[in-house]
């Protein structure tokens, strides 16, 4: 069932996602070679409950850590643990809070020093993607047309999309209907309305779009052992258009 949120919702909703922004912020930064997945998802959790806000990922469906760490060819849902990062790794940051009782979740994509020049574009359309994915979040648009925006995009430029992970409305629950494809799928979608929150995340793989699941349950990653990058913004649509509630002001 999909949600509409009033304004004192996504008032609160724009606090818990504040919160996560400062919190991958911070995570950006230190996020270098030497430190260990372990150490971010300390850091992560500590600045949250610092902020009178709790880590929405830990405990969720059994997950162990309040963060998510993939690297490389992991395309999300990595558990941190010992994984040291080095020189020329990607590694996704994905992470959510929940503060008085609804959530906010994002996510980026960061570069361990130097990367090769199609990393690097990886990274730049997967990011592309996402703002123009969020641009078509107005008002009497319909889902599918915030979908071809981000296929349309990363197919150009010769990269594919992971049909089985997406995006997802968001609120009083981490994951709420309805799910946000990153491809064209049959219909066009619901149509959007102010007041409806998504958690858009394109999620492109710099080679084919065939990804599996680890033995521990959690774990993505592509089936050709190729790059793969994730970002993502929780956006409310107001009468007005998109607002993002990820972004650092």
């Amino acid at each position: 069932m999909i949600t509409l949120k009033s304004k004192r919702e996504i008032e609160i909703m724009r606090e818990a996602s504040r919160i996560v922004a400062v919190v991958l912020d911070s995570l950006r930064q230190h996020c270098k070679a030497g430190v260990t997945t372990g150490e971010l998802d300390r850091l992560a959790e500590d600045k949250t409950l610092q902020q009178d806000a709790e880590p929405a990922f830990k405990g969720y469906r059994g997950y162990p850590g309040s963060l998510c760490t993939s690297i490389n060819q992991q395309v999300v849902h990595g558990i941190p643990g010992d994984t040291v990062l080095k020189p020329g790794d990607i590694i996704g940051l994905d992470f959510g809070v929940m503060y008085k009782g609804y959530f906010g979740d994002a996510a980026i994509t960061v570069p361990i020093g130097e990367i090769t020049p199609e990393t690097e574009t990886l990274l730049r359309i997967t990011e592309e993607c996402l703002y123009l994915g969020i641009e078509k979040m107005v008002p009497e648009n319909h889902l599918s047309d915030l979908s071809r925006a981000i296929q349309t995009h990363a197919e150009s430029h010769g990269f594919s999309l992971v049909k089985e992970f997406g995006g997802h409305g968001i609120g009083r629950h981490l994951h709420e209907d309805p799910m946000v494809l990153n491809y064209v799928s049959n219909g066009r979608g619901i149509k959007l309305r102010p007041g409806l929150v998504l958690a858009v995340e394109p999620m492109v793989n710099m080679g084919k779009d065939e990804v599996k699941i680890l033995s521990d349950g959690w774990t993505v990653v592509t089936l050709d052992g190729k790059p793969s990058a994730h970002f993502e913004h929780t956006v409310a649509i107001t009468e007005k258009g998109p607002e993002i509630l990820t972004r650092i002001t």
